[in-house]
């Protein structure tokens, strides 16, 4: 049997994107491949509570934080005692001195865009920081055997800057949860909204990380003037786990006066978000820069209003099926809103029922079964 070891330290929801992407990814591995053996390498949290693994499948604990020193030190020969035949990478950060066969997943290039404020380091150690970040990320583009990007706009972004072939790339597109409910509001439902105060509430969503590329104060501005120059009453709910840029934004919110506009919910667990989201006026992602647009298609899913940014990557995976606006113009994001917000319950229904369908295109088994044959191609070779 061909053993196949998945770097999964950064597994699990609090991780964003990327740990979501391997949850998944590893959810659906196990219902298709019966032929290869997997070692998924764990941090301690989800070593000790992922109990339920296929019988081809095991797990060792590796509770070295990524991103670090001692990852790039200890992390190969690890995984050389496992004696792999090909080991996949999930995000950017592989070590560098491992000298196998290799597949690496590459969500975004949005760090290379990085600006100043994108960040919390003092200028010199943000400067020097830079340096192992460029120098490992183009050793997982040039020493892979194989690349996977969520999106032809990611992968466009590394041929484009790498000058590699673009045969060496596959796009494997994301899914979603499809059970989202879209039905009358249950009890339980109510019960959700009610504890996180949102009952009779207008509001438009925002979930993810508050990372200035993210461009929530836009928004923040955008939803002021609405309030306050177009007779409406309406919220901006965001919801993401509470760190240095949500305070960061919370400071400007307090700077707008905009407090009684803006609700920073902190942390919403799964079974909640999905009911935020079917009872918000619409999800608003207001990105500059992204890989992919997950939160979108569970905003679709849930039967909501997507407003997004006029951006390539979300006219790619959104298609017609989206309310655009310039992210970089206040005014452009306030009456979009505000467009939105005029929607009769008939229109609204044709945009979700439109879009529900599209987004149906996108799944999880789909992109597994999609990295499955990634690896047997990066075995071949």
């Amino acid at each position: 049997m061909t053993k196949i070891v998945i770097d999964a330290r950064m597994y699990g929801l609090e991780h964003s994107g990327v740990g979501r992407y391997i949850l998944n990814l590893v959810k659906e591995l196990q219902k298709i491949d019966t032929d290869n053996t997997y070692v998924l390498l764990l941090r301690k949290k989800y070593f000790n509570e992922l109990t339920d693994l296929a019988e081809n499948w095991e797990k060792k604990e590796v509770d070295i934080q990524y991103y670090t020193v001692k990852e790039q030190v200890f992390l190969p020969g690890i995984i050389s005692r496992l004696k792999p035949d090909l080991v996949h990478f999930p995000h950017f950060n592989i070590p560098v001195f491992w000298e196998g066969k290799f597949v690496v997943t590459i969500h975004d290039m949005t760090m290379h865009k990085q600006r100043r404020d994108a960040t919390t380091l003092p200028l010199p150690l943000y400067l020097v920081k830079r340096i192992p970040y460029k120098y490992t990320f183009r050793k997982a583009v040039t020493k892979s055997e194989k690349i996977i990007t969520p999106s032809e706009t990611v992968k466009a972004e590394i041929v484009d800057y790498y000058k590699v072939s673009p045969d060496k790339i596959t796009v494997t597109y994301e899914g979603f949860e499809p059970d989202y409910p879209v039905d009358r509001a249950s009890s339980r439902e109510m019960e959700i909204l009610a504890k996180n105060n949102l009952v009779n509430k207008d509001y438009f969503f925002y979930v993810g990380n508050a990372y200035p590329h993210k461009n929530l104060n836009r928004v923040v501005e955008a939803i002021v003037d609405i309030n306050r120059n177009k007779g409406v009453s309406v919220l901006f709910v965001i919801g993401g786990v509470k760190d240095s840029f949500v305070e960061r934004l919370g400071k400007f919110i307090k700077k707008q006066n905009a407090n009684e506009f803006i609700r920073l919910q902190g942390f919403i667990p799964d079974d909640e978000l999905r009911i935020i989201y079917k009872h918000s006026l619409g999800f608003v992602y207001p990105s500059l820069s992204e890989g992919f647009g997950l939160q979108g298609l569970e905003a679709i899913s849930s039967g909501t209003v997507l407003l997004a940014s006029n951006i390539p990557i979300f006219r790619e995976i959104y298609d017609t099926h989206a309310f655009y606006f310039n992210p970089v113009d206040v005014s452009s994001i306030s009456s979009t809103l505000y467009s939105v917000l005029s929607l009769s319950y008939q229109d609204k229904y044709k945009y979700s029922a439109s879009a529900r369908e599209y987004i149906k295109k996108y799944s999880w088994q789909k992109m597994a079964e999609e990295t499955l044959n990634v690896y047997k191609q990066a075995l071949t070779k």
